[in-house]
């Protein structure tokens, strides 16, 4: 039998990852990345971590003293994961990386229907095992993406990976807008997204929630208009609003002032 889509993708995407970090330098996996106070190595362990938890392995113990760039207590979680393997060479942490995700695609590719089913707690609630998998595999492409703008070594682009971050970001935007924004009832902002996922979302304040209009609104009160890449990267919060606006990666019409705050919020993730 065909594995699930969603093993396929995970596969792919480790596979990619994998391919992005062959025959590096030592130094360059201490180059920084997106995510503050990670390297490359530290996104590969990062996965790592949270693979072999998925797997029944007990967590390391937690970091002492917690850095500062960690906020929360599932970002401590994550960084024991990270800090076991910073003292290793890169080489051996890629070579984990490898059996770690190969063995897990096996397990996914041999799971029932009914385990794939099963609903249990996950990053975004108590969801069936299934969609638990298709959220790890946004996040791992969007930290393969991490590691290979690090390394100058782009690639993976314009795929199903990349159309699954850019689902997930648009979900995410009427909770944005209604929850972090708040602006007036009536509302509306539209996302122009350009590029091979072109997209157009729109969200309006209704009864003081952030909706989806089936319809673009003929004037918006702001409108947003943006590459694919700059949109997930905003949402994931990889990059910074200020900068996105100031180098022209985000255009604004419309009501300029309430176009900055949405850009300003648009990090949902936790």
């Amino acid at each position: 039998m065909p594995a699930d889509p969603v093993v396929d993708l995970l596969d792919q995407t480790w596979r990619s990852t994998a391919d992005a970090c062959a025959g590096l330098a030592d130094a360059d996996w201490e180059a920084a990345t997106d995510c503050a106070g990670w390297t490359v190595r530290d996104q590969l362990s990062h996965v790592i971590g949270t693979e072999l938890s998925l797997e029944g392995h007990a967590s390391p113990p937690p970091v002492d003293p917690v850095p500062a760039y960690i906020r929360n207590p599932f970002g401590a979680l994550n960084e024991a994961w990270i800090e076991e393997r910073r003292s290793r060479p890169g080489a051996a942490v890629l070579a984990e990386f490898t059996e770690v995700t190969r063995r897990r695609v096996d397990e996914l590719t041999a799971m029932s229907e009914e385990r794939f089913e099963k609903v249990g707690p996950s990053p975004v609630g108590e969801v069936p095992y299934r969609q638990f998998m298709w959220t790890r595999a946004f996040d791992s492409w969007v930290h393969e993406q991490d590691l290979r703008r690090a390394l100058g070594r782009p690639g993976d682009r314009d795929g199903a990976a990349e159309a699954l971050t850019l689902d997930r970001v648009v979900s995410a935007m009427g909770y944005v807008l209604g929850r972090q924004v708040k602006p007036a009832e009536g509302t509306t902002v539209v996302w122009e997204i350009t590029g091979p996922l072109a997209r157009v979302v729109s969200i309006g304040i209704e009864s003081g929630r952030g909706v989806v209009l089936e319809d673009r609104p003929p004037q918006p009160t702001a409108q947003l208009t943006l590459g694919a890449e700059t949109f997930w990267r905003l949402g994931c919060g990889r990059i910074d609003p200020a900068a996105a606006l100031a180098d022209g990666s985000v255009e604004l019409a419309g009501d300029a002032d309430l176009g900055t705050a949405v850009v300003t919020a648009m990090n949902f993730m936790f």
